[in-house]
C-alpha cells in the first residue's frame, strides 16, 4: 500500500486523473522520474526563503507534467512555510492589459492562495486576520493594554495607526491605499460588521471595477486595476514575510494562452511584463518572491509568436549550450521536463493501481504483468511516438480499472486492444502551428 495516504488524497487522485487534471493534493503519492526536478525545486526555494528573487520556466509538451510539476511544487513549498497561489492563463486574462484582463488574473492568484493548513486555497482572510492579529498583540504590549482591552472602539484610532504604519514600512507603491482597505477590514472585523470586512476583502482581491463604487463602500479613491496589480503582489509578498512566512510562490500555468494572443502588439507586451517580472526579481528589486510559469516548447521557442519573438528574453531565456539530455542543468531559468521513460510510467501505473483499490476498497485482479501488456499495446499503438502522452496513459489505464471494478467479468485483453491515440493538442493551436509552417 502506498504510505501515509489519506482517504482525501485518493479520492482526489483518481477523480482528477480520470479527468485529466492534476488532483490538488496528494500529488507526492504518484511522483516518479522527476528527483532531479524536485531537488532543483527545493534548492530554489530555499534560496528565495533566504530573500532572492527567482522565475522559472517549465517546458514541456501537453500532458508531459508540466502543471504536475507545479502542483509538487506547491506541496514542497507549503512545507518549507511559503505561501502558494496558482492560476491559469485564459483567453480572458493576462500579465499586460487595459481592459481588465489583468486583474482578472490577480483575482484568481488572491482566490487561490494557500497555506499549510489551508493547502487547497481560500487562505486570503486566515493571514489578514492572522497578521492583524499579530499587531493588536505587538500594540498592546508596546502600550501597556490587555488583549481584551484593546479591542475597545476606544482604542481603534491607535490599532489604526499602528496598522498603517507597519503597512508603510513594509511597503512601496500603493502602500497608502493598500493599508486603507486593510483598516477597513479590522475595523469590521472587530465590530463584527461582515460586510465591511466583505467589501474591503473585495477590494483587496481586486474586484472593485470602479473607483466610484469603491470610495461609496470604503472611502478609499483608487482600485486595485491593470497597471498596478503586480505592485500589489509585491506589496503582499512583504506581508506575508513580515507575518513569518518563508516567502510568496506563486504558479503560472497554460502560458500558452499567452502564445495565441493574435494581436502582435498585445502579446509584445505581455512577453515585455516577463520581461519586467524577470528582471525585478534577479537585479533584486523584490524579494522573497518565486514565479513559475508552465507553458510549451511553441511558447518558449517559436521565433515568430513564442518568448523567443522577444530578442531581450531570447537572450535571457536560451538554453546552456553545454546542456544535453544526459548532462543538465537545473539552475537555470529554463527547464525543459523529459518525457518519462516506460520504467518510470510502469511505477506510476502500479502506484495507481494501489491508490485505485484502497479509493474503492477494491483489490482488482491485474497483475504486474498485465500492466507491462497494457504498456505494450497503448505504446505500439498507430501514433504514440508523436502524440501519446503520459495524460492519456494515465486516463486511459484508470479508465480501464473502473470497467473492470463496475464489470468484474469483463475482458482485460480486449479493453487494452480497444485503446485509440489522439492528439490532444487543442485545435486553435494545432490551427496556428499550421499557419506558421505556411
Amino acid at each position: 500500500m502506498i504510505d501515509n495516504i489519506k482517504p482525501k488524497e485518493a479520492a482526489s487522485i483518481v477523480n482528477s486523473l480520470v479527468s485529466g487534471v492534476v488532483p490538488k493534493i496528494g500529488v507526492q503519492h504518484i511522483t516518479v522520474g522527476r528527483s532531479e526536478e524536485i531537488n532543483a525545486a527545493i534548492g530554489a526555494l530555499q534560496d528565495v526563503k533566504n530573500g532572492l528573487s527567482l522565475v522559472k520556466f517549465w517546458i514541456g509538451d501537453f500532458g508531459s507534467g508540466k502543471s504536475f510539476m507545479l502542483h509538487v511544487l506547491n506541496t514542497v513549498a507549503l512545507k518549507q512555510k511559503f505561501v502558494v497561489a496558482n492560476a491559469d492563463f485564459t483567453p480572458d486574462n493576462r500579465l499586460y492589459a487595459n481592459d481588465g484582463k489583468s486583474v482578472i488574473l490577480y483575482s484568481a492568484i488572491m482566490d487561490n492562495i494557500a497555506i499549510q493548513t489551508k493547502p487547497e486555497g481560500g487562505a486570503l482572510q486566515t493571514l489578514l486576520e492572522k497578521w492583524i492579529e499579530q499587531v493588536i498583540a505587538k500594540t498592546a504590549e508596546e502600550n501597556h493594554i490587555s488583549l481584551t482591552e484593546i479591542r475597545d472602539d476606544q482604542y481603534l484610532t491607535l490599532i489604526q495607526h499602528s496598522i498603517m504604519k507597519t503597512i508603510n514600512e513594509i511597503t512601496e507603491v500603493g502602500g497608502f491605499d493598500f493599508g486603507s482597505a486593510v483598516i477597513k477590514y479590522y475595523e469590521g472585523y472587530v465590530k463584527g460588521d461582515e460586510l465591511l470586512r466583505r467589501n474591503a476583502l473585495k477590494w483587496l482581491k481586486g474586484e472593485y471595477s470602479t473607483k466610484t463604487e469603491a470610495r461609496q463602500d470604503l472611502g478609499i479613491r483608487e482600485i486595485i486595476n491593470d497597471s498596478n496589480y503586480y505592485d500589489m503582489l509585491k506589496n503582499f509578498c512583504k506581508l506575508f514575510v513580515s507575518m513569518g512566512y518563508s516567502g510568496f510562490m506563486i504558479n503560472l500555468d497554460e502560458a500558452i494562452n499567452l502564445y495565441k494572443i493574435s494581436v502582435s502588439a498585445s502579446r509584445e507586451k505581455n512577453y515585455e511584463k516577463i520581461l519586467s517580472i524577470y528582471n525585478d526579481c534577479f537585479q533584486g528589486k523584490v524579494s522573497n518572491l518565486f514565479i513559475n510559469f508552465a507553458g510549451t516548447k511553441e511558447f518558449l521557442e517559436n521565433e515568430r509568436r513564442g518568448l523567443f519573438s522577444y530578442q531581450a528574453l531570447k537572450s535571457r531565456l536560451e538554453s546552456n549550450k553545454f546542456e544535453t539530455s544526459e548532462l543538465r542543468d537545473f539552475a537555470q531559468p529554463v527547464i525543459k521536463l523529459m518525457p518519462l521513460n516506460h520504467n518510470e510510467i510502469f511505477v506510476l501505473l502500479k502506484k495507481l493501481k494501489l491508490i485505485f483499490d484502497f479509493n474503492y476498497q477494491t483489490d482488482l485482479n491485474i497483475s504486474d504483468e498485465e500492466i507491462s501488456v497494457f504498456m505494450e499495446e497503448i505504446f505500439n499503438k498507430p501514433g504514440a511516438s508523436e502524440f501519446l502522452t503520459p495524460r492519456e496513459v494515465i486516463r486511459d489505464f484508470l479508465n480501464i480499472l473502473n470497467i473492470i471494478r463496475q464489470n468484474p467479468e469483463a475482458d482485460k485483453r480486449r479493453l487494452f486492444g480497444d485503446i485509440e491515440i489522439s492528439d490532444e493538442r487543442p485545435n486553435d493551436l494545432i490551427i496556428l502551428d499550421s499557419i506558421e509552417e505556411l
